[in-house]
This record gives C-alpha cells, sequence and structure tokens, in this order.
C-alpha cells in the first residue's frame, strides 16, 4: 500500500499531491532505503514507474553510522563489516529483482548519519523524478524524530520530487 500524504509538504514540490505512479514519466527512479529490508511491493512499484517512461532504477541503501566522537567520525561507530555486507546484499537483491522484470538498474551502498538528506541529494544528482521508498506507518511527528524507522517521512517533507512510500501490511 502507498502511504497517504503526511502532513503540509506531502511529496513532489514541496506541498503538491502525490501523483499518480501510473501516469508518471520519468528520466529516472531512485529506489532507497534507509538501513531496511526493500519491500518486494516497493521493487515492483518503482520497476512500473520506470518501464513506463524506459527509465532506470538506481538502487540506493545507506548503511547506518551512528554517530561522532568530538565532532569526528569514530571507527566504533562506523557500520560493521556485516553490516556493509547486508547493505550490498539488500542492493542487489532489488537490482536482481528490477533486471528480471526488464527495468535497467544499478546499485550504491553509503554509510552516513543524515539518511534523508543524502537519499534527496543522490535523487537530485542523478537526475531522478520519483523516489520510491518502503516505510513503517507514520508515527506521531515529535515521537517520529527520534526514530530512524520513520526516516521515509522525513525524506517525503524535504525532496522536491514526488516521494511514493510503500507501507507493508504486517508493519
Amino acid at each position: 500500500m502507498i502511504a497517504p500524504p503526511v502532513g503540509r509538504r506531502s511529496g513532489g514540490a514541496r506541498g503538491a499531491d502525490v501523483p499518480d505512479p501510473d501516469t508518471l514519466h520519468v528520466r529516472a527512479v531512485l529506489l532507497a532505503s534507509e538501513d531496511r529490508e526493500i519491500p518486494r511491493a516497493a521493487v515492483d512499484l518503482a520497476a512500473r514507474i520506470a518501464r513506463r517512461s524506459g527509465a532506470p532504477v538506481h538502487v540506493f541503501t545507506i548503511a547506518r553510522i551512528w554517530g561522532t566522537s568530538l565532532g569526528f567520525p569514530n571507527p566504533g561507530l562506523m557500520p560493521s563489516k556485516r553490516e556493509w555486507d547486508q547493505q550490498r546484499r539488500i542492493a542487489e537483491r532489488a537490482v536482481a529483482r528490477l533486471e528480471r522484470k526488464g527495468v535497467k538498474a544499478d546499485a550504491r551502498v553509503i554509510g552516513t548519519r543524515s539518511g534523508a538528506k543524502r537519499i534527496v541529494a543522490e535523487a537530485a544528482r542523478r537526475g531522478c523524478d520519483a523516489i520510491v521508498m518502503g516505510a513503517d506507518p507514520p508515527r506521531a511527528r515529535v515521537l517520529a524524530n527520534f526514530m530512524w524507522s520513520q526516516e521515509p517521512y522525513r525524506v517525503r517533507r524535504r525532496a522536491d520530487v514526488p516521494v511514493f512510500l510503500v507501507v507493508e501490511s504486517g508493519s
């Protein structure tokens, strides 16, 4: 299920309603994940949007950096090898599924503390006209500001392009 717009700025042109994904024409689609498994429904939605325009899908996942020490990244707070490998596997599975659907795809994994900022910057850098992400159900705004799992909603508020959030029915 695609999450309904939340708040004043619901995605696309910072305040416009999220357009119908079946009528959207794009140059590229960003399929993003902030340290979570990319839901099958999100991959399918990204493929559906991209196929309509013959656009590529760029898969972008984040290995979370847990903080800093005295303003500098601390090696103990950086993602472990296991966390990096997990994000690479998530990205590879998404790319494989997209390619099976006949969509050209590539992947990139980075480490950051500011997931929403980096996802929006990557969409702009790649010339993407839509962002697709898996998401948990929305929480109250004050509580959500302290939760990494609410990063997709921060992406939606920050982005100048439509952001499609796929909420798993079991979440």
